[in-house]
């Protein structure tokens, strides 16, 4: 078996809203653009969205590795998404890890590297 692409679904009640936050949250290319069915390529991943879904808060699985997780906070929030709850430092643990929320409440980590 060849394998051609990987990539990762999510449902979005409004679709161009969802295409348009990962494109631009995430410097994303947009490869596949319908109602039915988009793509958008994140560093080596795809993201597909389809359209239809009920915009309740679901839990994806989906991770994004960024540079500067505070700052990817507050283009999270720039851009119409939110967090799960607000991340802390700790003495045993920086900051490394932020659960997030897109505006059609799939659920999704943010995390930087620990050092």
């Amino acid at each position: 078996m060849t394998v051609l692409k990987t990539k990762y679904t999510l449902w979005a009640a409004d679709w161009q809203r969802a295409v348009a936050f990962y494109r631009d949250l995430f410097n994303g290319i947009v490869t596949m653009e319908s109602e039915v069915w988009s793509e958008v390529q994140v560093a080596n991943g795809i993201i597909g969205i389809h359209g239809g879904g009920e915009g309740k808060r679901t839990w994806t699985g989906l991770s994004f590795q960024v540079e500067d997780l505070r700052s990817a906070i507050e283009e999270l929030k720039a851009h119409g998404g939110a967090l799960a709850s607000e991340p802390h430092d700790t003495p045993e643990d920086p900051l490394h890890l932020a659960m997030c929320i897109d505006p059609d409440g799939n659920e999704f980590m943010m995390t930087q590297p620990r050092k």
